[in-house]
């Protein structure tokens, strides 16, 4: 039987439990965190009254992937139910929560029945349940806080969501691998003042000030590439997103547009999104792009001949 030095076992036996730990240590949340291979939990916020009577039920999602983007194609693993199953969510799933993210307007006389949204990703299903009951309501008090992280006291009381439009048509076509143009318009009121998320911060705190960022919101995202790289429009707190410590706006430009260059790396039915968020509110606006195969390569030899 093979044996060694006690100093040697020892620190072999110290790594192999070093390594286990590392595997099976919660985060500071006291959950485990997983880079693919989880469920998406859709999420109902709470629902808003219009002033015609209806009323927009708001919807989210917590991806627990910190990695994977899950692209769930809307069908029997990404459906509402009863009635339509596409209302208008998501197919491209971003990770960690995703707060606010689509609306899905009833009418007035919805009664107190549910709307249900069921995704199922990586063999896991899970459901969220809409429905009109009081404790429900959402105001803008409370949608600001769970943006933010902050309260609305004080000049943010005055706060207005900003306005975004795209510059064109909102459906476009294009090529895999030839770059499509797009240019967003953004005006904001400048509530609140800029500052940066709250530098080693335990907790939900986002930056604060208006900013702009593209992102895939339906089809396969990591196909689809942006000139110039965007910000992480969800929260990260290591690296690259408005609620990672000390992050900040990116200045803004003087005419209020937000250009880029999109470039496909396969065909299919894309939408892409621009959010204007300024840290308590946010809008978006959806552009519809159709990519066609690459023209083929011609033979030059045989043309010559």
């Amino acid at each position: 039987m093979r044996t060694c030095l006690r100093k040697a076992c020892d620190a072999r036996a110290l790594a192999v439990i070093f390594s286990v730990a590392l595997i099976a240590a919660p985060s500071t949340s006291g959950q485990l965190q997983y880079a693919s291979g989880q469920s998406i939990a859709p999420e109902f916020a709470g629902w808003v009254a219009n002033s015609d009577g209806s009323f927009d039920m708001v919807f989210g999602y917590m991806n627990r992937n910190y990695e994977e983007h899950p692209h769930v194609p809307i069908g029997p693993d990404n459906k509402f139910e009863p009635g339509e199953v596409d209302r208008g969510q998501p197919t491209y799933f971003l990770p960690r929560r995703n707060r606010h993210v689509f609306r899905v307007r009833v009418p007035a006389d919805f009664g107190n029945k549910d709307l249900v949204w069921t995704v199922t990703a990586n063999g896991k299903t899970a459901s969220a349940y809409a429905s009109l009951k009081p404790d429900y309501g959402l105001d803008g008090p409370a949608i600001y806080l769970n943006n933010s992280g902050h309260s609305m006291v004080g000049r943010a009381l005055k706060n207005k969501a900003p306005e975004v439009s795209i510059d064109g048509d909102l459906r476009r076509v294009a090529r895999v691998g030839e770059p499509l143009a797009l240019t967003a318009i953004v005006t904001d009121d400048g509530i609140p003042s800029i500052r940066p998320a709250p530098p080693g911060s335990l907790g939900f705190r986002s930056a604060m000030g208006l900013r702009v960022a593209w992102f895939v919101y339906r089809g396969a995202g990591d196909a689809v590439t942006f000139e110039p790289e965007q910000f992480k429009t969800y929260p990260d707190f290591l690296r690259g997103s408005p609620w990672t410590p000390g992050w900040k706006p990116p200045p803004l430009p003087s005419d209020g547009k937000f250009p880029i260059r999109v470039t496909f790396k396969t065909p299919g039915t894309f939408v892409l999104r621009v959010q204007a968020h300024d840290g308590g509110a946010d809008a978006t606006q959806d552009v519809t792009v159709t990519v066609s195969a690459a023209p083929a390569k011609t033979d030059s030899s045989a043309a010559v001949r």
